[in-house]
């Protein structure tokens, strides 16, 4: 139990809920260290495959940056390397991370949401980009993932007008990944967590990497020749060796995760 957000480890899952009910879950730099400590544990564990974020109570995923906090004059200069909410600018966690977003999710909790690998949604869900509208910008990587995932122009939508996207219209855009009945988007997240944790880690791993690096290559020739870590790490793997073996045995496989 962290002073900002809570962690909690069931077998190969952690569960990370940013925990300030009271402002909606909007960070602040304590909270983003806060985070960015968990998350650099979960990336430094061998087993824990994979992470589910979501908000504490039934209205917010998260509300962005605390802005009475900066108002206020609340120090903002201990920001973590790895961005908003320990995420935004982790380019090396290769394990996957689902979010499951129960209310809103605005600026840079959107953010949070855009750098998980899902957004599972509760209906009452609201995504938005509204820094425009407070003379700022989204900066932790929402004015660059958006366009990557949705397109350039329905991206554009939400980022010139600051606009309040709902979950099915999020599902319809393509950054959701599922919407779900209110209240359920922790326990649909972990329904997809487990289906994550049936399948090789090592080759999850080796998949998401391969996914977000190949885009920094100019072409399908160049990210097909490049050398990916996680892709090697496979290769020289137990998991390797006994994902063919038990497919040949017809028994269930029995991942090592190394």
């Amino acid at each position: 139990m962290g002073q900002y957000c809570n962690a909690e480890r069931d077998g190969h899952l952690l569960i990370v809920t940013i925990n300030r009910p009271d402002v909606m879950n909007a960070m602040h730099p304590p909270a983003n260290r806060e985070m960015s400590e968990v998350f650099d544990a979960f990336a430094a564990d061998p087993d824990l495959w994979v992470a589910i974020v979501t908000g504490a109570g039934d209205r917010a995923f998260c509300a962005g940056n605390d802005l009475k906090y900066q108002a206020t004059g609340g120090d903002m200069s201990a920001q973590p390397p790895t961005g908003f909410g320990g995420l935004t600018s982790r380019w090396d966690l290769h394990k996957p991370v689902i979010a499951a977003v129960n209310g809103v999710a605005m600026g840079g909790g959107f953010e949070i949401a855009l750098a998980c690998d899902i957004i599972i949604a509760a209906e009452n869900a609201r995504f938005a980009l509204p820094e425009v509208r407070v003379g700022l910008a989204a900066l932790a990587g929402g004015l660059l993932r958006l366009p990557r995932t949705i397109g350039t122009k329905r991206a554009m939508g939400m980022i010139l007008t600051g606009r309040h996207v709902p979950a099915a219209e999020g599902y319809d855009l393509g950054f959701v990944t599922e919407v779900v009945p209110e209240g359920q988007a922790l326990e649909a997240a972990k329904r997809w967590a487990a289906m994550m944790l049936e399948v090789s880690p090592m080759s999850v791993r080796a998949s998401k990497q391969v996914v977000y690096e190949s885009f920094e290559h100019g072409g399908v020739r160049a990210a097909t020749e490049a050398r990916y870590s996680e892709v090697m790490a496979m290769r020289s793997s137990e998991d390797f060796i006994e994902g063919p073996r038990a497919f040949a045995e017809k028994r269930p496989p029995q991942w090592k995760g190394r």
